[in-house]
């Protein structure tokens, strides 16, 4: 499997993702700068994070309008597994891929630490790897990661089986806890916790290795001919 870590100006997290799928997945994996015109011959799309654009105007409201996000929209169209980190998951709502939008923190401040999510359903191919309702480590470090959407949205979301992620104990302020949701057909993901930052243990953890081990289990599932 093929990965394009999309790297924006001001991102700061495209390291830790290349390291997390080539040397802790194993698989292959480029970097492709935000004025590429083509995804052509991969198969997953991964968005960092960091501060694409300086964060001027609103997270991600800039980096929406890259020549690269039409190309992310036709991927994510195509069913091809698309994953939003932070900065990312910030892109992901403001390019419409997923509803609702991002706030700033509660506490006004940015925020940095381990917190513990909890697996919601393992029904997705970013989950499939986890036990449904299993607590897992993994890093935040964001100021603005409350998400909110309206009542009918939040609705949709409980109701499709949206919500991936829900934190134990909320850091930021984020609505029913909302760590983490994917689209309706389920090949889009956007999360505020950084799972390529809990690959091995290490460096503190390796629960978020299995988030990339099912997407890559869902995809040779999908893709790869069995003699």
């Amino acid at each position: 499997m093929k990965f394009a870590v999309i790297v924006f100006p001001g991102s700061n997290c495209d390291v830790d993702m290349y390291h997390a799928i080539k040397d802790e997945l194993g698989e292959e994996v480029e970097y492709v700068w935000h004025d590429t015109e083509s995804l052509e011959g991969f198969d997953g799309i991964l968005l960092p994070g960091g501060f694409s654009y300086g964060d001027y105007l609103r997270t991600g409201a800039i980096a929406r309008f890259s020549k690269v996000m039409k190309e992310v929209v036709k991927a994510a169209e195509a069913g091809k597994p698309v994953l939003g980190v932070c900065n990312g998951f910030q892109i992901l709502l403001e390019a419409g891929l997923l509803p609702g939008a991002m706030r700033r923190n509660e506490s006004l401040s940015f925020i940095c630490k381990p917190v513990e999510l909890k697996v919601e359903t393992n029904q997705s191919i970013f989950t499939s790897a986890y036990e449904e309702g299993q607590t897992i480590t993994i890093p935040v470090a964001h100021g603005e990661g409350n998400y909110y959407c309206d009542e009918e949205t939040l609705a949709n979301l409980k109701t499709n089986n949206q919500i991936v992620f829900t934190y134990k104990q909320n850091p930021n302020g984020s609505l029913e806890d909302i760590a983490g949701i994917t689209n309706e057909k389920g090949n889009v993901l956007g999360m505020m916790p950084h799972p390529e930052r809990a690959v091995d243990e290490l460096l503190g953890g390796a629960d978020g290795l299995k988030l990339f081990q099912s997407i890559v289990k869902s995809w040779r599932e999908a893709n790869v001919v069995k003699a």
